[in-house]
Order: C-alpha cells, then structure tokens, then sequence
C-alpha cells in the first residue's frame, strides 16, 4: 500500500475567489504499485492491487485542483524481479509542492522488500525521498513532515517478487 495525503493553505495569489485571505486544500491518494509474479505468469506492473475502490488520480485533474505540480509519473523498470516468471514493476510519481504543506505518508515495503517464491528474487524495496536544495532526503515508510513551496515529493513504489527459479 502506498497513501500520500498534502494539505495546507492556498495563498490569495494562486486563488481565483478573491474574497478569501486564503483557502484551504486537503489532496489523498493511494498510489499504484505492482504485483508479484505468479506461478503460471509474469507480474503486472504499475497499477493498484489487493486494493478496492480507488482510481490513478489524472496529472491534469490533481494539478488543476491543487497546488501541485507532476514532475516525474513513471514505471520503475526492473524494480520486479527476477525468476522463472518475473514479478511486476513498481511506479515513481515525484509531486512538486506549490506552497507551504504538510505530507503524511503511509507506505509499505520500504525496509523488507517484497519476498519471491519457489527460487524467485525479492523484488525492489520502495524509497520515499524528499528533494530539498538539490539533496535527496529519505524519509520513512510513516511519518508526517512539513514541506516548504518549490520542494518535492518522490514516492517510488517497490516491485514485485520472482517466481521459481530462472530458466537456463
């Protein structure tokens, strides 16, 4: 599983209603990852699994509702790995923040990457970075931090785990 939730204060000059100092704004998402492999096929990549009722959030919509900017939206290649069959690839979705916020993550997967089966490899961990003043800071699988305008938000989901072991 991996949650993001940002929120914070939209100053008035990035509003359209003028007749409000400033407007709150809360965004929550649950960011797509992988599956392992199976013992008959490979692993998707880059979707949502084991989980219900949720959608990929679309660049534009997010960036038109809030105060976000899409830097980078992509597969992880060769985050899955391998095995007889192949486990899927996670995603990097790297948000830049427009002003000042809070971000509280809840994500998985980030310290004991996904086990394979049957001879397969354990597939990618995944990593949450903060990018601030051009260094990349790790930040843990749970936490809540506080993010200043123009910094930005890395969740790269882990991949899945092979199945079996690799044919000669």
């Amino acid at each position: 599983m991996n949650n993001g939730s940002i929120g914070g204060l939209v100053p008035l000059d990035q509003m359209e209603n003028e007749g409000a100092p400033q407007r709150a704004f809360a965004y929550y998402e649950t960011i797509g990852g992988r599956m392992g492999s199976r013992p008959n096929a490979d692993g998707p990549s880059a979707l949502h699994s084991h989980m219900t009722n949720t959608l990929n959030t679309p660049i534009e919509a997010l960036e038109y509702a809030y105060p976000l900017h899409i830097m980078r939206y992509e597969v992880r290649h060769d985050s899955g790995r391998l095995g007889r069959f192949r486990g899927g690839d996670g995603i990097r979705r790297d948000i830049q923040v427009l002003t000042d916020c809070q971000v509280t993550l809840l994500t998985d997967r980030r310290v004991l990457a996904p086990y394979g089966l049957a001879g397969g490899k354990p597939g990618q961990s995944g990593e949450n970075v903060l990018l601030r003043d051009g260094k990349e800071i790790p930040l843990p699988a749970k936490g809540t931090i506080e993010m200043k305008a123009g910094e930005i938000l890395s969740i790269r989901t882990p991949g899945g785990g092979g199945y079996g072991t690799e044919k000669n």
